[in-house]
């Protein structure tokens, strides 16, 4: 073979891989544009018993084949889903119960579209129940926020301002808002966007309360120090289910202990003690018991009243203008 043949047939290799090159990156983005309608995070409202109770659900990739996410329901945490099944344009997954009564899974079959899902869960108890779904919102910040005026949300007198969600066990001694044993949570008037949140806590030993952000969010607060001291996703600051601190800042129960956070859009930094422990991370989605899932809305700041004695003081919120 001559030189010139030589050049041709490199030129003409060179080409035959340059197209081929051209066309598999062209079928990679059709296939990244085909990605299911169903990848994503997804705010829901479950019709159960008459009651509409908010829950969660996020669907991701798991390599070329696979689906996987995480869901919470009215309560708990979120738990994760070992496989999202497709099959006949509908999409399907089963979790074992968490916190729910009877042993049998939850089983969930739904279809999305667009920005829209809606489907159905058989519960533990082997009953029916319907639910639909919007897309989450992204809700990251595009730039830092001006603070506004502080407002004091425990005026140190009485409950005005607040409402609880059940028979109201709160009381107010010496300039303590306290909640001496299970009962109801206790909920903001006033609902809030974008804030720093200033709060003080007591709680007893083996108590456990939190406060909810936007009604949504649960920053934890429980008895860490005499329980497991490794910074957890449900134990002391952490963003119950979702988050870890950094550092396990708790004292010892019966000892006043803070909290002071910012949250803006779906980001969060949280102050334990005097030491930040989450740094600017985001919220995936709501934790079990919010209020709503209308992740997109302003929404109340709720204490946690059920779990067991708790003492607040000194409640300072400053909303972002």
């Amino acid at each position: 073979m001559n030189k010139q043949s030589l050049i041709n047939k490199f030129f003409k290799g060179t080409l035959t891989m340059v197209f081929a090159a051209l066309v598999g990156n062209t079928a990679h983005a059709q296939e990244v544009k085909k990605a299911p309608d169903v990848i994503g995070r997804w705010d829901i409202t479950m019709e159960k018993d008459g009651k509409m109770q908010p829950s969660w659900l996020e669907v991701q990739k798991s390599g070329f084949h696979t689906m996987i996410g995480r869901f919470t329901y009215a309560f708990g945490s979120a738990r994760p889903i070992a496989e999202v099944k497709a099959e006949n344009g509908k999409y399907s997954f089963s979790i074992p119960p968490q916190w729910e009564p009877g042993t049998r899974n939850m089983d969930f079959e739904f279809e999305a579209n667009g920005d829209a899902i809606k489907g159905s869960m058989v519960y533990t108890d082997g009953k029916t129940y319907s639910f639909t779904g919007v897309r989450a919102p992204e809700l990251l910040p595009t730039k830092a926020p001006v603070w506004g005026t502080p407002i004091r949300l425990f005026n140190g007198k009485d409950t005005k301002g607040w409402h609880a969600d059940g028979k109201n066990q709160w009381v107010v001694e010496n300039g303590i808002l306290r909640s001496k044993q299970s009962g109801a949570n206790l909920i903001t008037d006033q609902k809030f966007k974008n804030f720093k949140l200033h709060i003080e806590f007591r709680y007893q030993k083996g108590s456990n309360s939190g406060v909810y952000l936007r009604g949504r969010y649960e920053t934890q607060i429980i008895d860490t120090k005499t329980g497991d001291p490794e910074p957890l996703m449900n134990q002391f600051s952490s963003i119950y289910g979702f988050m870890q601190p950094n550092l396990m800042m708790a004292k010892n129960a019966g000892e006043w202990q803070s909290y002071d956070i910012i949250l803006v859009g779906r980001v969060v930094t949280i102050v334990a003690n005097g030491k930040e422990v989450i740094c600017q991370q985001v919220i995936p989605g709501i934790t079990g018991g919010a209020l709503d899932s209308n992740e997109g809305e302003p929404g109340p700041l709720m204490l946690q009243g059920d779990h067991g004695p708790i003492d607040y003081r000194n409640i300072v919120i400053t909303p972002a203008k």
